[in-house]
């Protein structure tokens, strides 16, 4: 049985087995059931599409820019570009902490965004440029606002959105969530905003060394300074969307969620560019009483989801408790941030930090899964079930890498001497009429120390060989 958000007990495919025996540091778990390998070979495939797909938009971009401009003015402008990219990339990682993407699928989202998503921009900005001349409307009749407000922002959320959707087809098994939705998007978002600066920069560059204007100053506040988020929360709109398809349906059905969250973030874009082109001498007012209060609204939205992460990650490993996969105690570890801190201080100490920094990994990826399976629909949680238990048998191995034993080890360490025992040693030719009980058998050189659950003092403070166990909660 598991709980739905509204507190009802419901059954699921799926379900975890429950477990041989409860986990109790050191115990080692058996799995009821192996864990099958899969591989992906249609999601390979479509990543070496897209790469080879960016790459072509990578080049033609920079024939693009070499042609209209310099390589020491498109140097210079990509310097000033990099301020407001490490500024949303610091933003980007303290949100991606809980639990971290893949890098290959970041760096898709970022290429994505600064290859295809500027690319498709530019293309549509040429062709609808063209069609303007030739019927002759040039730019009268409001076409500079219409290219400002309207098409700017559909056609570049359109294409940034599709890159988040692409994000989404290819790495199912990492996108659990809205949370994951607006770090792919933002990262998405921090790709194209950097060739865009690039590009807004070095054509004022080419303005000011022309016409002896200082105009750079002042667009480079604007787009560094005052708004290096904007880009970021537009696409996280279409990010959030995407995040809930995640969670609800399959890959045909995130096509509708697609399309409901460009609507909302090509809106916000609109309002900003429209700002920029009919307010102007009120922007900065216009900048500190809409701008400001929407980004604020938004880290709170971010705040807010970062935190259901969290209860998430508890309700969802508790459910693995139950049936004996984790120890309460492993479950308060992985469900707070100073939990993670503290065990991997002790992991660090006794030489396993690779180990449980993949526990802790594997373990937040379990419980989102299983959020896939308690919140999406019959026939869409095969693939979450197979990552079930690829993460199972993953946890499996990180927890072997934990009880390994110390790199100097020479053999099995011995429990301690029971008191029967001590009284036995004191007395080695005991009187005919003492009868003593019978020490065990030497055994040979196990393959894992003998697990003992009844111990007469509480429960060990330190493994079999030595090394302080984390303390109760981590």
């Amino acid at each position: 049985m598991t709980w739905d958000d509204s507190g009802q007990q419901h059954q699921i495919a799926g379900q975890p087995a429950r477990a041989p025996e409860p986990v109790w540091w050191p115990a080692q778990p058996v799995f009821a059931q192996p864990a099958p390998r899969r591989r992906p070979v249609a999601s390979g495939v479509a990543l070496a599409v897209g790469f080879t797909v960016i790459g072509v938009f990578v080049l033609a971009l920079v024939v693009y820019f070499l042609i209209f401009l310099s390589p020491g003015v498109i140097l210079a402008a990509s310097l000033l570009a990099f301020v407001p990219l490490a500024i949303v990339m610091v933003g980007i990682w303290l949100v991606d902490r809980w639990e971290p993407e893949p890098r290959v699928a970041l760096l898709f989202a970022f290429l994505w965004g600064a290859a295809v998503s500027v690319g498709t921009a530019l293309i549509v900005d040429l062709v609808v440029g063209s069609v303007q001349g030739l019927v002759g409307i040039g730019a009268r009749g409001g076409a500079e606002v219409f290219g400002a407000v309207v098409q700017a922002p559909i056609v570049e959320e359109v294409a940034k959105g599709f890159g988040v959707l692409l994000v989404l087809w290819i790495f199912r098994r990492h996108f659990d969530g809205p949370v994951d939705g607006v770090v792919y998007a933002a990262t998405v978002a921090a790709g194209f905003a950097f060739v865009e600066n690039i590009q807004y920069f070095a054509l004022q560059v080419v303005d000011d060394l022309t016409l002896g204007s200082d105009g750079l100053v002042f667009v480079f506040v604007v787009r560094a300074l005052m708004s290096p988020f904007a880009h970021v929360m537009y696409t996280a709109c279409t990010g959030i969307a995407l995040g809930w398809a995640a969670r609800r349906t399959g890959r045909l059905g995130a096509i509708g969620w697609f399309a409901l969250g460009v609507v909302p973030a090509a809106a916000l874009h609109a309002l900003w560019n429209g700002a920029l082109v009919v307010v102007g001498d009120g922007f900065f007012v216009y900048y500190l009483l809409v701008q400001v209060p929407i980004f604020v609204a938004m880290v709170l939205l971010v705040v807010f989801l970062r935190r259901n992460e969290r209860r998430v990650t508890h309700a969802r490993l508790a459910e693995y408790a139950a049936v004996g996969w984790f120890s309460a105690d492993e479950v308060a570890m992985l469900s707070t941030g100073a939990g993670r801190r503290r065990a991997r201080r002790w992991a660090a100490a006794n030489g396993t930090g690779p180990a449980m920094r993949r526990f802790v990994s594997d373990a937040t990826r379990l419980a989102f899964t299983r959020q896939r399976l308690v919140k999406g629909k019959r026939g869409h949680d095969e693939g979450a079930r197979r990552d079930e238990a690829d993460l199972l048998a993953a946890l499996a191995a990180s927890r072997s890498a934990l009880q390994a034993p110390p790199a100097a080890f020479v053999g099995w360490p011995q429990q301690p001497a029971l008191a029967w025992q001590q009284q036995q040693q004191q007395q080695p030719q005991p009187q005919p009429e003492q009868v003593w009980p019978q020490q065990p058998a030497q055994r040979q050189v196990p393959q894992q120390p003998v697990q003992q659950h009844h111990w007469q003092d509480g429960p060990p403070t330190h493994d079999p060989w030595g090394r302080p166990l984390p303390p109760p909660g981590w």
